[in-house]
């Protein structure tokens, strides 16, 4: 595939935080640490001082990996993990059926691209990509449903507690109805195989969401983890006790997103006053103050400050973090170096750095994942037959129509002129009348408004006449829109893996490896 690039400005699909980060707007300086440059890389790895148990990590790893079968490759990036001198370079998502939207899949390749980038860099240390699954989270409604073109596939069956301890057994008919679409080309085969061997073969969505996703990206170095471990979990135990009694997390947060919000901007995410979860088979439920004891949700499970700390040293897997407490729980357990993440994950890890610097964690180098849309030949002939060009693509389809409507038709369409003259008569009208009474002048402005906003609804009048003259080819313009722009917003956001994986194979995965370039700050168009 070939790719083009134009800057995430022109596309209209990024607020104004997320452009201003990457433009490096000076007044965000004191929401992040370190420049998603090589420059910015180079002191993240001179200043990472990294205090997590690393053997432990490995461990857990390899206990995690034993079900799979791995191979040497990544038996081998796993206890690169025990030496000092390698870092991770991370992204995390929900556990998304079968991969869930394509979004999934560009953030783990640039996670995997930056990782080798780093290490043409800086030979001397390893860089490790790693998939940080989110096994504690509870949002099943999030997760349990993916689009494939014009067909929606659901998982449905009744669900609580941590949607990574989930039994996958009842998701057979949805699986069946996947491997349905995947239909029996040898591209199709290939991930129906996959599929299959990933939620047929575990018993958790946590073990089978690392089977598949190891069978995409295994071979190209990518770890996953899954934190929901009591072993980890107890590192950062400490944290969890000073922040569900202090409430820190709630007031260093709550500061800073008043500082962005004088600063203009719209915080991603609101921290409460306790940021955790009591997590048990079938059970995450928040904690909540009330009446002198913490209190768990909906249940009747409530702890003194002296019963809490003995349930978080005895059981620390049973504490869950919320949204904002979750990026300090990784980056206590992971020696990491960068996250990866969408633009709504960089504006709510900008509202964090003041929380990590209360607690003495280092903050990690923010990287906004690699967007793409993929053009196909068919799509790429109308763009060419319509003559819309790449950049015009991402307006909206009554732009694109206009814009095409006055491209074609040509100027007549246009009163720029004939709106001049009328300036210019009712300038000497308003110079005439004001010699005779300064108060007609009033008068004068008032007509030319009204003259003017007469010629400018003629010429709406005039592009809507055209439009009809040429309907047709305005609806092509709507059906290319939609297939390229699905429920009206980016690609990556709706469609699953699968169309690509039957058209193209493996091939689209090792395309986005050769073409995304997680440092340059740029959109991906890929044309086949």
């Amino acid at each position: 595939m070939q790719a083009k690039y134009i800057s995430y400005q022109q596309t209209n699909s990024f607020s104004g935080i997320v452009l201003d980060y990457l433009n490096e707007d000076q007044k965000l300086e004191s929401f992040y640490r370190y420049t998603p440059t090589i420059a910015g890389f180079e002191k993240a790895i001179a200043e990472r001082k990294f205090s997590g148990d690393r053997d432990l990590l490995v461990r857990c790893l390899q206990e995690q990996y034993k079900a799979i079968n791995p191979g040497a490759e990544t038996l081998h990036q796993i206890e690169l993990l025990a030496d000092d001198r390698t870092f991770t370079i991370t992204t995390g998502h929900q556990l998304n059926i079968f991969t869930g939207p394509l979004y999934f899949i560009y953030k783990i390749v640039t996670a995997i691209n930056l990782a080798a980038e780093l290490q043409q860099h800086f030979p001397n240390y390893r860089f490790v990509p790693v998939y940080w699954m989110a096994t504690e989270d509870h949002d099943f409604e999030e997760i349990n449903h993916l689009s494939l073109e014009d067909k929606k596939l659901r998982w449905d069956t009744v669900a609580a507690g941590a949607t990574g301890r989930l039994d996958t057994s009842s998701l057979a008919e949805t699986l069946l109805a996947y491997k349905g679409y995947l239909g029996i080309s040898e591209n199709g085969i290939e991930l129906a195989e996959f599929a299959e061997q990933a939620y047929s073969g575990s018993q958790s969505l946590s073990a089978a969401t690392r089977k598949l996703v190891h069978a995409l990206f295994g071979k190209k170095g990518l770890i996953c983890v899954d934190a929901d471990d009591s072993r980890l979990k107890a590192q950062f135990a400490p944290v969890v006790y000073q922040d569900i009694t202090g409430e820190h997390s709630f007031k260093n947060i709550s500061q800073s997103n008043a500082g962005l919000e004088d600063l203009g901007y719209k915080p991603q995410v609101n921290p409460r006053e306790i940021n955790f979860f009591y997590m048990d088979d079938k059970l995450r439920e928040r904690i909540v103050f009330e009446n002198g004891q913490y209190q768990v949700m909906h249940t009747d499970i409530s702890f003194t400050n002296e019963s809490l700390l003995t349930e978080i040293q005895s059981h620390p897997e049973k504490f869950s973090p919320n949204v904002v407490m979750r990026p300090l729980y990784q980056e206590i357990i992971l020696p990491n170096l960068a996250y990866i993440g969408g633009g709504a994950e960089v504006t709510y890890w900008l509202q964090l750095k003041s929380n990590f610097d209360f607690y003495q964690v280092p903050f990690p180098v923010l990287v906004l994942r690699n967007s793409a849309l993929v053009i196909d030949s068919r799509a790429a002939r109308k763009m060419h037959i319509l003559g819309i060009d790449q950049i015009s693509l991402f307006l909206d389809n009554e732009q694109i129509k206009n814009q095409w409507v006055r491209t074609n038709v040509g100027d007549s369409l246009r009163l720029d002129d004939e709106q001049r003259a009328i300036r210019a008569v009712f300038d000497q009208i308003k110079l005439n009348a004001y010699k005779i009474d300064k108060t007609l002048s009033m008068s004068a402005d008032g007509a030319k408004t009204k003259a003017l906003k007469l010629v400018t609804n003629l010429e709406k009048k005039m592009l809507r006449a055209e439009k009809r003259r040429h309907n047709t080819s305005l609806l092509q313009i709507d059906k290319l829109k939609n297939e390229l722009f699905p429920s009206g917003v980016l690609q990556e956001r709706v469609l699953n893996i699968a169309p690509m994986y039957i058209s193209y194979g493996d091939d689209f995965i090792n395309s986005l490896c050769a073409t995304f370039k997680p440092l340059d700050k740029q959109f991906t168009i890929l044309y086949e």
